[in-house]
């Protein structure tokens, strides 16, 4: 079941039971959940970057794609290895898994194999990464919410509408007031309780909002203010998200994000690339993997193949500075 860049989970065995893997593997890697019932949001991109932007921090990576179906994070992943092969190209890419949702007869069939698979693919790459990064479908199932109660950071991107705010609490859209939660912030406090009770751990919760036009509007306020009375109510962080750029979406055909770039492209970084790329710096501010995982030092271009990593023992690093400087390194020796 170990890696290569898309390894998929078939529903042949019939595993009995459900794995105690929380008292098997990690108090080592850290599971972020990027969850959203509605689709459209950004899930999969915004998982994406945030896996090479830890990957260029250092960090061991490992991601898992449980809407195999649709399967976009699989495959951004085969597209960035057929980018390798092409280009000969030592970029760091994760370790990956992707799951597909069980075909057996009887519901509870189908969920024991769910979440037997699911447990063995965290179990699996909890061995050998820092962090796993696990993008969930964009509807209600079972598989979805079983991957929330592993969660130990939520990340939620939403775009900026009333339809995407709809998911998290019941709006009085006479008066803008909040009458309650609605049915996604009902699935994750359930899931919170359900992991607190197994566990004894929470989820640290972020919603943040995507495809935020440049023109501020007094509709782009409204869902601001909704969005901060939310947050003290669900308890969730807020951060900000990416904002309506295409360079985000431009670089799938090659699996390539913004954190690439500076090998991607000889010419300069336009002023919307360095925007972007400061906006990924900023959600990954807002995860703090130096928290969870100390700090790591920046891969050297030999050690991208051999995937060595050394702890830093200096705890005063930049973590904006560490995505890039092993690729400044590289510029410098080649010129």
């Amino acid at each position: 079941m170990t890696q290569q860049h898309s390894t998929k989970i078939k529903w042949e065995d019939k595993s009995k039971g459900t794995l105690r893997f929380e008292e098997k593997m990690k108090e080592k890697a850290h599971i972020i959940v990027f969850g959203n019932e509605k689709g459209g949001s950004g899930k999969s991109t915004t998982a994406m970057h945030t896996a090479i932007a830890l990957l260029r921090m250092g960090y061991k990576v490992g991601t898992i794609d449980l809407d195999a179906r649709q399967g976009t994070l699989t495959r951004y992943f085969k597209n960035r290895f057929n980018y390798i092969v092409q280009n000969k190209e030592n970029i760091p890419s994760p370790d990956h898994m992707a799951i597909e949702r069980s075909q057996a007869e009887t519901k509870a069939e189908q969920q024991a194999e769910e979440t037997a698979f699911l447990s063995m693919a965290l179990e699996e790459l909890g061995k050998i990464c820092d962090f796993i990064i696990v993008d969930t479908p964009g509807t209600d199932c079972f598989l979805s919410r079983l991957a929330h109660s592993f969660a130990d950071t939520l990340i939620t991107p939403m775009n900026d509408s009333f339809i995407d705010l709809d998911l998290l609490a019941d709006i009085d859209m006479n008066n803008y007031e909040i009458r309650g939660p609605s049915v996604y912030a009902l699935m994750v406090e359930e899931q919170r309780n359900k992991k607190m009770m197994t566990s004894g751990r929470g989820i640290d919760w972020i919603v943040m909002r995507n495809r935020i036009p440049h023109l501020s509007t007094n509709n782009n306020k409204i869902i601001a203010d909704l969005l901060d009375k939310i947050s003290k109510l669900a308890s969730f962080r807020l951060t900000p998200g990416f904002g309506e750029r295409v360079v985000f979406k431009e670089l799938f055909l090659k699996g390539l994000t913004l954190m690439d770039l500076k090998e991607y492209q000889n010419n300069e970084l336009t002023m919307s690339q360095i925007s972007a790329r400061q906006e990924i710096r900023t959600l990954i501010k807002a995860i703090a993997p130096e928290k969870y995982k100390g700090y790591r030092k920046p891969l050297r271009p030999d050690d991208i193949k051999t995937k060595k990593i050394a702890p830093e023992n200096d705890n005063t690093v930049n973590t904006n500075d560490l995505m890039d400087e092993s690729i400044e390194k590289k510029k410098k020796k080649s010129a």
